[in-house]
């Protein structure tokens, strides 16, 4: 009887200390010290939530930068990759079908100057990241559908260009979203000011 009195106490004791004070412990500490991240890392515009810096969203405007590819169609509770092999026919067939997409967005780019990013989706199909040479290419047609200069779309990426952390790991990249903010606060000030 001591020991199923032990065991019971030890398991109220650790579902108290583990599930309960710990993460109030770390809600607190995440609230207080990164508030923004601990919420979501959401985004406003004109006072309305309009997504999270983390997770990329479909994009059917020409006017604004487009994301990845998603394999899960942007769906955040069904995150994922298609896991196709690279010997696959149906990876060869799903990066065929978004290249011709990014070419009858984007004309005239050439098939070579495209990158990887524009045609391949990510691991989790949400990546909220595109490469500079991604938004680069973009840039033709947006300013073709804004009429914003395109000297000027280029500061705007050069503006919100993340390096690659100490030079070494990983690559130079602009978060969709975050971009695509900048540029509609450019055209409400063009189209205000």
């Amino acid at each position: 009887m001591v020991t199923v009195l032990r065991s019971v106490r030890f398991t109220l004791v650790f579902a108290l200390v583990l599930g309960i004070l710990y993460p109030l412990f770390v809600t607190l500490i995440g609230q207080t010290i990164f508030p923004y991240q601990a919420n979501g890392s959401l985004v406003t515009w004109q006072g309305k939530p309009i997504g999270s810096m983390l997770i990329a969203q479909a994009n059917t405007s020409p006017g604004l930068f487009s994301p990845r590819p998603s394999a899960v169609d942007y769906a955040a509770n069904n995150s994922g990759a298609t896991n196709f092999g690279p010997t696959n026919p149906a990876l060869f067939k799903e990066v065929k079908a978004n290249l011709l997409a990014v070419q009858k967005a984007n004309p005239g780019i050439p098939v070579a100057a495209i990158p990887m990013d524009m045609v391949e989706s990510s691991a989790s199909g949400l990546d909220p990241d595109i490469s500079i040479a991604n938004a680069t290419i973009q840039t033709v047609r947006i300013a073709r559908v804004t009429h914003i200069k395109r000297s000027d779309l280029l500061r705007l990426i050069a503006q919100q260009e993340h390096h690659s952390f100490l030079g070494l790991w990983g690559s130079d990249y602009v978060n969709v979203l975050r971009l695509n903010l900048a540029l509609l606060k450019k055209e409400a000030m063009r189209h205000h000011g």
